[in-house]
């Protein structure tokens, strides 16, 4: 743990430490189970205690108080027993993890193989997670891992990236515990992982191998009959009765009797206080006796199912009955769980509980007040629950607990002031409500039941909450199969296509939107029917670009919104909004209807006072005042939205794509209209959001661009490293989303004048956004070209030709009049002889872009040795806060060309360092 200035909670100390493990508050958030702004109170309180000025600061102080990375292995269970014995098997782990990064412990049922990889991890000094997959199924092995890293799933990016983001390249230590049940998903899961993650080891335990390759396999063999079975039993003996005596003879009769198994051994011993040493011996043997016929096989299993069969004949008839039934819990249970599973009164069933927990048949977690069943005790709990024909009526209460706990679950998760806690809560009972869905009435689709659906909205709505997109798409999709009616299926789908959408995937949205509307009209609800339909076209036009692309031919997306218009109510303030959105949406890329339809759609979302319906309508009017060429007023219309994030509720999945978009879309208006003050602001704030700031290449993306242009270039090419490597570790290529953060990066090796590794950026910015340098849609590129070529005085292109390029007119976006002005001013500085006239062209640019008025007013300066032009170049570089800019201007005026030219000096110093 950190140990910071007096004053320093420890919850601040573990903020700190996550600020040392560069996480971002987003991150920090989900690792400690608070929220985000709980994480910036933290973070605004360590800066004044420490008396450092930023985040970095508080980061390098963390890495030199802590040094080395965290050996907390999360989730580790904690021991309650002595551990005895396997000084061989430690050891032989330590020597195969030496030459390898996956490391398998192989051995029968009750051998020990979990509490020997709790205690080797324990001697590990990297951090990790323990993971127990007891409970899980094949499709939630990625669930499983990332819910024990506090890892959430992101737009574009499947939980395996993100688990994959997480772990990097960072020494981390994985324990997956009992994986027999899932052999071909653990080892897929654990192959591509290692594969991507260089410092990743596994530790994993199984009855087989994975058949992974590079996997090294320690054998897990019984304890020595003479040695470490004896201790072990006489240690669980004196722990059940301290007055039991026993000899060397007799314990190492029983111990050979068990064939040295650990859990046999716990088993008999906590029999030993009732028995004494005489009848445990007894018991066992007519036990064993009845299985000394039996053929195939491993005589240990056999002996372990002798003894857990002996405990079993021991039991009273109400213990036994219980025991049967907890076989129907897949995971953990707590005593209201039981009760409402099993039956009968709080005060019985604890009592049986506690006399099962005495008799180690349940193992009980008093730290979380939960009890369970050991697998292998399950296993045969389980056959005997079979016999019994009890198992349907117990699935059945099963179901319904489950679908009470999920809605129970999913209040405390959508309330107005959500429960922190709530994760926690999800995550101890997650596996068991998977399992009860699994196992329900209509779960394939056969028959309906009203419990089932009710569950399985109430997973989807916890699982998009936990940030299981994909999970939570699949689950409102089943919810809908299971659906009573065509009402509720419609609200499924519904559900179902704004959580395809915050997955990044834009054409299930509409494709999901349009089954709503088929449902609703099934159902007679035109309102629901005109609502779906204009949602799909809006996501249609406004989302496009969106992850997968549209299928919904053309024409049949040109009548969405008259179709919808049609539906329902125009006097429902609802229906009139989302109609008024598709309308305004479908006027086309150049919004034929001018800004007279974004503005309608806009009063019209603002009569319903919906956050989300208001930030939609908002970004209309920004994205019609862009297209005109008008940055500025763009920019205020899309600052608008950011005031709504905190209305918006973040565990409905409508609000996914407008969180995820009020922040980008702000970002680069904010860019486009030369604010990178503000730009810089809200990049910020996305990366610490927990919607958008968990996936370090996408938010680095964000924030490179406005950090070059405001001369932040070490913060910027950190990022750039950050974005470049974490979009490696992922099976997916670069995006063309990273085009922008690409030239950027160029931008900046341009201006430090390393010229090899700006050809290298440039290059991948080119092939990654599929660019040609003549196309009008690569102003960037312009902009970057000719801002270095004025800067070294070098180009990769004729001067010529960018200039005329320039004049041509470039398309209305992010960075036309950064290349407009940047192009004039190579004009300039280049002697073009009608370079007078071409900054005079160039003047439209800075009226919209704070950045472009400070480079013409500096190359108007240049042009006609105007000092006083160059003096408000100054002026307007230090109000946008472009010091990089700033000092190659002062390097211009005579009087201050000495400061200039220091400030440009320590840029490259600061490079070297």
């Amino acid at each position: 743990m950190v140990s910071g200035a007096g004053g320093v909670s420890r919850r601040e100390a573990e903020v700190l430490e996550a600020l040392g493990a560069r996480l971002t508050n987003a991150q920090i958030a989900s690792r400690l189970h608070i929220s985000i702004r709980t994480v910036e109170s933290h973070v605004s309180s360590l800066l004044r205690k420490h008396g450092v000025a930023d985040r970095r600061e508080l980061a390098a102080l963390a890495e030199e108080e802590v040094g080395a990375p965290s050996g907390e292995v999360a989730g580790l269970p904690t021991a309650r027993t002595t551990f005895v014995g396997r000084d061989a098997e430690l050891a032989a782990i330590v020597a195969a993890f030496e030459s390898a990064r996956l490391v398998t412990l192989v051995g029968p049922g009750g051998v020990g193989k979990t509490r020997l990889a709790v205690a080797s991890a324990g001697s590990f000094s990297c951090g990790g997670a323990f993971v127990d997959l007891v409970p899980v199924r094949d499709a939630f092995v990625a669930e499983a891992v990332a819910a024990a890293l506090g890892v959430s799933e992101r737009p574009q990016q499947p939980l395996e990236d993100a688990i994959a983001d997480r772990l990097g390249r960072d020494r981390v230590l994985l324990v997956l515990d009992n994986c027999e049940h899932l052999l071909d998903a653990v080892a897929a899961f654990v192959d591509r992982l290692l594969s991507r993650c260089p410092g990743t080891r596994a530790l994993v335990t199984s009855r087989e191998r994975l058949g992974v390759p590079g996997e090294r396999v320690v054998p897990v063999a019984p304890l020595p009959l003479s040695s470490d079975a004896v201790r072990l039993f006489r240690d669980r003996a004196t722990a059940a009765d301290p007055a039991f005596a026993v000899d060397a003879g007799e314990a190492a009769e029983i111990c050979a009797r068990l064939d040295g198994l650990p859990l046999a051994i716990e088993l008999a011993a906590a029999r030993s206080a009732a028995l004494g040493p005489g009848g445990l011996l007894a018991a066992l043997d007519d036990n064993l006796r009845l299985l000394a016929g039996g053929r195939g096989g491993d005589q240990r299993h056999r002996s372990l199912r002798a003894v857990l069969g002996w405990s079993h004949d021991l039991l009273e008839e109400d213990e036994r009955t219980l025991f049967h039934r907890l076989a129907v819990f897949t995971g953990g249970f707590d005593l209201d769980a039981v009760t409402a599973v099993v039956a009968g009164g709080r005060a019985e069933v604890a009592d049986v509980l506690g006399r099962l927990t005495g008799k180690s048949l349940v193992a009980h977690q008093r730290d979380a007040g939960r009890w369970r069943l050991l697998e292998t005790v399950r296993a045969f709990a389980a056959e005997h629950l079979d016999d019994s024909g009890e198992r349907p009526a117990l699935q059945e209460r099963h179901l319904r607990w489950a679908a009470t706990t999920a809605e129970a679950l999913t209040r405390r998760a959508t309330s107005k002031s959500p429960d922190d806690g709530w994760r926690d809560a999800f995550d101890a009972v997650a596996d068991d409500l998977r399992a009860a869905l699994t196992a329900a009435p209509g779960s394939e689709g056969v028959d309906r039941d009203e419990a089932a659906h009710r569950l399985a909205r109430a997973l989807a709505a916890l699982t998009y909450g936990r940030r299981f997109l994909s999970e939570a798409l699949a689950h409102y999709r089943q919810a809908a199969r299971l659906a009573p009616g065509p009402r509720e299926a419609a609200r499924d789908l519904a559900d179902a296509a704004e959580c395809a959408l915050a997955y990044a995937d834009a054409g299930q949205a509409v494709d999901l939107q349009l089954a709503a509307a088929e449902q609703a009209g099934a159902a007679g609800d035109g309102d629901a029917r005109a609502i779906a339909l204009a949602r799909a076209a809006v996501i249609a036009k406004r989302h496009s670009g969106f992850g997968v692309g549209i299928s919904v031919p053309k024409e049949r997306l040109d009548t969405l919104a008259e179709e919808a218009a049609a539906a329902g109510d125009p006097d429902d303030p609802y229906v009139a909004a989302h109609v008024a959105a598709a309308v305004a949406w479908s006027g086309g890329d150049a919004f034929a209807g001018g800004p007279v339809l974004a503005e309608h759609a806009l009063a019209a979302a603002r009569e319903t006072g919906d956050p989300v319906l208001v930030s939609s309508a908002l970004d209309t009017v920004a994205s019609a005042a862009a297209r005109r060429g008008h940055p500025r007023e763009a920019f205020r219309w899309s600052r608008q939205r950011l005031p709504l994030l905190d209305a918006m509720d973040r565990a409905d999945p409508r609000s996914g794509i407008e969180i995820v978009d009020s922040l980008h879309a702000a970002t680069v208006h904010a860019i486009a209209a030369g604010d990178l003050r503000q730009a810089l602001d809200i990049a910020g704030r996305a990366m610490r959001d927990d919607v958008t700031g968990s996936r370090p290449a996408l938010a680095a993306s964000k924030i490179v661009p406005p950090l070059v242009l405001a001369g932040d270039f070490k913060e910027a090419l950190a990022r750039a490293a950050e974005m470049w490597d974490g979009q490696a570790r992922t099976d997916s290529p670069p995006g063309k989303w990273m085009t922008h953060a690409l030239c950027s990066v160029a931008l900046a090796h341009g201006l430090l004048g390393e010229e090899e590794a700006y050809r290298s950026w440039r290059t991948r910015a080119l092939t990654v956004g599929q660019l040609t340098v003549s196309s009008p849609q690569t102003c960037l590129i312009a902009f970057v070209d000719a801002r270095v070529a004025v800067h070294t005085g070098r180009s990769v292109r004729d001067v010529a030709e960018l200039v005329e390029w320039a004049a041509a007119g470039f398309t209305p976006g992010q960075f036309d009049r950064y290349a407009t002005a940047a192009c004039a001013e190579l004009a300039v500085v280049a002697g073009l002889p009608d370079a007078g006239q071409r900054l005079a062209a160039a003047a439209e640019a800075g009226r919209e872009n704070d950045w472009a008025a400070a480079c013409l007013s500096r190359a108007t300066g240049r042009l006609y040795g105007d000092t006083a032009a160059l003096e408000a170049a100054v002026d307007g570089w230090e109000r946008i806060g472009a010091r990089f800019e700033r000092a190659c201007t002062l390097a211009l005026l005579p009087e201050r060309a000495d400061e200039g030219r220091a400030e440009l000096a320590a840029y490259l110093t600061e490079r070297s360092r």
